[in-house]
């Protein structure tokens, strides 16, 4: 007896004839994505258009004095053109200051792939939404220093750690705290 599978396109539900007509899709940012990256299925011809759609983005590193790390921000080019007023941003990028590419310690990227591993347990981490388990020492730094990580999120842009919420103080163990604030969970 012989078994068939059968596969689907996530975006439409439609179903693929043939395996070699599925192309492997990695979201890697989306509004909806809290917990990383995900890999979904569609038939080629579904993605026809995505270059057609695609944005013209820059990256930026923003290096403040006040802060222990860049922080990254992704924009249009358009927008970012438009931040140079007196020369045209491709005459001031062709005069600016070459820097070296950002290179991976050879430990991390034999230990992450890539990526190096961030420690959700440090107070310029804590509090992010992340797919790992939070342990005791990241719930430790979340109840003693609530206010100063949900401003940290708040200023990056990131969900902040709600007392409301029963998720929220479930996974980082803020019972005590939301007692002591008042808060009713909802």
């Amino acid at each position: 007896m012989g078994q068939k599978i059968i596969r689907f396109s996530d975006l439409t539900g439609r179903h693929a004839e043939d395996e070699d007509q599925l192309v492997r899709v990695v979201v890697r940012a989306h509004p909806e994505l809290a917990d990383g990256p995900v890999a979904i299925e569609a038939l080629a011809g579904e993605l026809a258009e995505v270059r057609g759609l695609a944005l013209d983005l820059v990256t930026i590193e923003l290096h403040r004095p006040d802060a222990e790390e860049p922080e990254t921000v992704v924009m249009t080019a358009e927008a970012f053109d438009r931040l140079a007023t007196v020369t045209p941003m491709a005459e001031v990028l062709r005069g600016a200051e070459r820097v070296a590419a950002r290179t991976v310690p050879v430990q991390a990227a034999a230990a992450g792939a890539g990526r190096e591993r961030v420690n959700y347990a440090s107070p310029e981490h804590a509090g992010r939404p992340h797919k790992g388990r939070t342990t005791d020492a990241e719930k430790q730094v979340v109840r003693d220093h609530l206010d100063e990580i949900n401003e940290r999120l708040a200023a990056e842009g990131v969900r902040t750690v709600d007392l409301a919420n029963p998720e929220h103080v479930a996974r980082y163990g803020l019972e005590e705290l939301a007692a002591e604030r008042g808060v009713t969970l909802g």
